[in-house]
């Protein structure tokens, strides 16, 4: 699995029967702390992902191991959002940042 920041989306309304219906996001390799630093490729979505979400992916043959994606010639498939990454003692990426929820019941 590899980790990645999606950048935005690819539209294309022309395309092979068996890549129709499928959600396809431009996705650009990230490291621990969430910062892209690595190549842009373009993934088939399997789970909703948005842009500015980080996500594992897969590539190659494991692509085509997702129930969307069984089968069809896609090379990159997103298959997890991420939430928080932990490494060596320290939370390096959080989605929901606790500082910025509000309580509007003040």
């Amino acid at each position: 699995m590899l980790l990645g920041k999606v950048l935005g989306t690819v539209v294309s309304t022309r395309k092979d029967e068996e890549l129709e219906g499928l959600k396809f996001l431009l996705v650009q390799g990230a490291d621990p702390k969430g910062e892209p630093n690595g190549p842009t490729v373009v993934c088939a979505d399997a789970v909703g992902a948005g842009v500015g979400e980080l996500v594992l992916y897969a590539a190659g043959s494991s692509a085509r191991q997702t129930v969307v994606t069984q089968n069809r010639p896609v090379d990159h498939v997103i298959m997890a959002i991420v939430d928080e990454i932990y490494a060596d003692g320290v939370t390096t990426f959080q989605k929901y940042d606790a500082h910025a929820i509000s309580n509007d019941d003040s």
